[in-house]
């Protein structure tokens, strides 16, 4: 049984690790330099940094569990408007990562959704993201939930440049 609720401040250290293993799962393959990839996950998945974000009140947290096991989550920041659409009032979807075991549960997609209904809620128009452009998965997830290419841009992670694609979702069209 899937369940999803917004994170409080004593679910740091859980999301601290499903963003580790999650991102790792991911993306760790792409890091030659296994140090690179270490010192990006203690800068960005500490339990300290997660539970300094669960604290800001523009950011908002959902965890998914099934049968009671923590196995994604998902975060939302409120007031995030993009570089390439700065004129619209946008919240952007930050992160959707699940446990590759349960990745054929749809978990992604109802954590999509959460996020999308709170956007939705604080009355906002569109919605955006990011996503690394060889992650063909999340592309096509993306896509096929009417998320159109905005934009390119670099991002760095110790020596390594990643290219992403940014996407944006008209909300008027999700209710």
């Amino acid at each position: 049984m899937t369940k999803i609720r917004i994170a409080t401040g004593s679910d740091a250290e859980i999301i601290a690790l499903l963003g580790r293993v999650t991102f790792t799962e991911t993306f760790g393959d792409l890091f030659e330099a296994k140090e690179d990839l270490r010192t990006y996950l203690n800068q960005t998945f500490s339990v300290k940094k997660i539970l300094r974000g669960l604290q800001k009140p523009e950011n908002v947290f959902y965890i998914a569990f099934v049968d009671d096991l923590p196995v994604g989550y998902a975060k939302l920041k409120l007031n995030s408007p993009s570089s390439f659409a700065p004129s619209t009032p946008s919240a952007q979807l930050q992160k959707i990562y699940v446990l590759h075991d349960f990745l054929g549960m749809k978990i992604g997609l109802e954590l999509q959704n959460q996020l999308i209904q709170k956007a939705i809620a604080s009355k906002y128009k569109t919605i955006w993201l990011s996503v690394y452009e060889e992650n063909a998965r999340a592309i096509t997830f993306y896509k096929k939930n009417d998320f159109k290419e905005i934009g390119t841009y670099d991002f760095t992670i110790g020596r390594y440049c990643f290219n992403f694609i940014a996407m944006l979702k008209n909300l008027n069209d999700a209710k």
